[in-house]
């Protein structure tokens, strides 16, 4: 009974707004993680996280429940067998309940096996079958999906450590640089050829970015925490051996179609096998409209001497079927049956929600990695310029040619713009991760490192 479970339509776009022209059928998701990050401290760090982390581990038992969840519904398809055995010895009463019998005392020795079956002739248990295998599966996209989030958030907090590294030592090269600046204003301090002023204004810019310092530093070690966290360990120092300018950028990346998303996503996947519970539940609840009927059978012995007991005159067998059904329910399974058919309304259009937002991510990443390029190069040549200029106006400065507000100028203005363009660089990093994540990275299963294919020419990551 009910409607057989149909996907539902989904209005699935030609192409990714913001696609490379020619798409093919090949895409970024079918790489393995250890193919796409081709970093050995940030594999093993998600080779780590993938066996510790506690998310992952919760995800893990929540799909062992919903398994066995499924087994205990499956059963209800089978018949049921058991057993009973009793002995009694009583004085007007039977089997422990009071029964009037002119005061005798009387033994009693019963011993049966006991089958019941409820015929599913509707398929109402076929159906509530159904709808847990769907949970269970649909469990098991959740676990792919957290699997999937971790190592995306294992990637993203060790390139975000990187970046703060590298300002890190951005601030320590500035720092250095103000105080070769201090030194030559304090020098012609000195001579009496430089105003208190110049020492004042190279001090207070030496004290500025010495500040930035050991808050960079906190924040290292807050990342670490974070990274920590994730891999399931306590809070310690993290060893790391490359940097964020060392790390690759994959100069091209294949997306595939939009229609294959629908078959990798685990969101996607896992509202979808919510929808087909939903289904299946409405057959389950046309069912309770229907007669239900049983089987069952007894066989065994029952007497009031044990030692006769095993005799043919003692033997117990029964043969029952039965038919139940509901006449009156006060519309309670009219608004059960209205409930599922919400329900089943909610899971479709949840599973709707979730491919547009899915086309949406790819779209908005696809679109963040193109102008983050460009940004890149405009800021690359930002930083050049301003370190040109430091140059410039130091030498200047020193020959009598430029004031000192020309140096610290030209100082002030290099350090942030090289940490935007540092920013930039882990964007860039980030962009990449988020496309991975938006395209359902990882779908295929039963990879492990070992197994790993060689990337296509197409997808290799490049230096920097």
């Amino acid at each position: 009974m009910g409607p057989d479970y149909r996907r539902a339509a989904v209005d699935v776009p030609a192409a990714f707004r913001d696609a490379p022209a020619g798409a093919t059928q090949a895409s970024l998701a079918d790489l393995p993680w250890w193919d796409v990050f081709r970093d050995a401290t940030l594999n093993q760090l998600i080779r780590v996280a993938l066996t510790n982390n506690y998310d992952v581990r919760i995800a893990v038992t929540r799909v062992e429940q919903a398994r066995a969840v499924e087994a205990q519904v499956r059963a209800g398809l089978y018949p049921l067998v058991g057993y009973q055995g009793d002995a009694a010895r009583g004085k007007n009463a039977l089997e422990s309940t009071p029964f009037v019998n002119d005061g005798q005392t009387a033994n009693t020795f019963i011993g049966v096996l006991n089958v019941a079956w409820e015929v599913d002739l509707w398929g109402r248990l076929r159906r509530l079958d159904e709808a847990a295998r769907a949970q269970w599966l649909a469990s098991e996209e959740v676990r792919r999906g957290v699997e999937l989030s971790l190592v995306s958030s294992v990637a993203q907090a060790y390139f975000e450590l990187l970046e703060l590294e590298h300002m890190l030592g951005i601030a320590q090269r500035t720092s250095q640089s103000f105080a070769e600046s201090l030194d030559i204003f304090g020098q012609r301090f000195k001579g009496g050829v430089a105003s208190k002023l110049e020492t004042a204004r190279a001090t207070a810019a030496l004290a500025a970015t010495q500040a930035a310092i050991p808050d960079l530093a906190r924040r290292i070690t807050l990342k670490e925490n974070e990274l920590n966290v994730l891999l399931g360990h306590n809070p310690a120092p993290l060893k790391r051996t490359t940097t964020l300018l060392e790390q690759p950028i994959v100069p091209e990346v294949p997306v595939g179609l939009p229609s294959a998303l629908l078959e990798r996503r685990p969101d996607i996947r896992a509202a979808e096998q919510n929808l087909r519970a939903a289904n299946a539940q409405i057959g389950a609840a046309i069912g309770d409209f229907l007669p239900r009927i049983g089987l069952t059978a007894l066989f065994g012995a029952a007497s009031e001497d044990l030692s006769t007991i095993s005799s043919g005159q003692s033997r117990v067998l029964a043969v029952d079927a039965n038919v139940t059904g509901p006449l009156f329910q006060g519309h309670r399974l009219t608004a059960q049956y209205r409930q599922t058919q919400a329900a089943r309304a909610e899971a479709e259009l949840r599973y709707r929600q979730a491919a547009l937002t899915a086309f949406r991510e790819v779209a908005d990443a696809l679109i963040s990695r193109q102008r983050f390029e460009e940004i890149r190069v405009q800021q690359a040549r930002a930083v050049d310029a301003y370190a040109e200029a430091v140059k410039v106006s130091i030498a200047r400065y020193r020959a009598g040619r430029a004031s000192y507000y020309e140096v610290l100028e030209a100082q002030q203005q290099l350090f942030p713009a090289e940490n935007a363009l540092a920013e930039t660089r882990l964007n860039q990093l980030l962009v990449v991760l988020q496309l991975y994540k938006a395209l359902g990275g990882g779908w295929q299963t039963g990879l492990t490192p070992d197994a790993a294919s060689p990337a296509p020419n197409s997808m290799r990551a490049t230096g920097p």
